[in-house]
């Protein structure tokens, strides 16, 4: 078993790790939507979750602010570029409006992976006034998760549909 020091530690690295990942999204998010010209539903789905990435990044910084702990500018500036990177090698792919649906389904499941833990490892460490702003910020990314889970197949078939008329369809 750990000790509360080691669990503080895990913990306070979990969050600053999910701080940088959610600097990491909007650095993908923003480029994709900076790009959509023919798939107003998805750009608005975006739009909503760019919000709620901004909030989300609030509350961690909460969380941080309350155990005396501030984010990582290393990791958050490492996982922006890296995020910024990954968007605009999709930009040049044809078939753009996939590829960063794939790529943030992905991602969506990856940030549920590392809520849960959070919120796991913030119970076990008697973290319980960290408990209800993780998640809600698993619940945010649960509901982008569910959306572009939801919307894939209608997506893929507009992409088909604009790419058979050749007009365009990558973004």
């Amino acid at each position: 078993m750990q000790d509360s020091s080691e669990i503080r530690d895990i913990f306070v690295t979990g969050l600053k790790n999910a701080h940088a990942m959610e600097n990491q999204a909007l650095s993908i998010m923003k480029p994709q939507l900076s790009r959509i010209e023919n798939y107003p539903d998805v750009a608005a789905r975006l739009e909503t979750h760019i919000r709620e990435t901004e909030g989300q990044l609030e509350r961690l910084g909460t969380i941080l602010d309350s155990l005396g702990e501030n984010n990582s500018t290393l990791k958050d500036t490492a996982l922006s570029l890296t995020g910024t990177l990954a968007a605009l090698g999709h930009a040049i792919a044809g078939d753009e409006i996939l590829k960063n649906s794939f790529a943030n389904f992905a991602f969506e499941n990856y940030e549920i992976a590392a809520y849960q833990s959070l919120i796991a490892i913030g119970a076990r460490g008697g973290y319980s006034a960290t408990i209800e702003p993780l998640r809600k910020n698993l619940d945010e990314e649960i509901d982008m998760a569910r959306w572009l889970d939801s919307n894939l197949e209608k997506l893929t078939l507009k992409f088909l549909a604009r790419r058979q008329a050749n007009v365009t369809a990558k973004t």
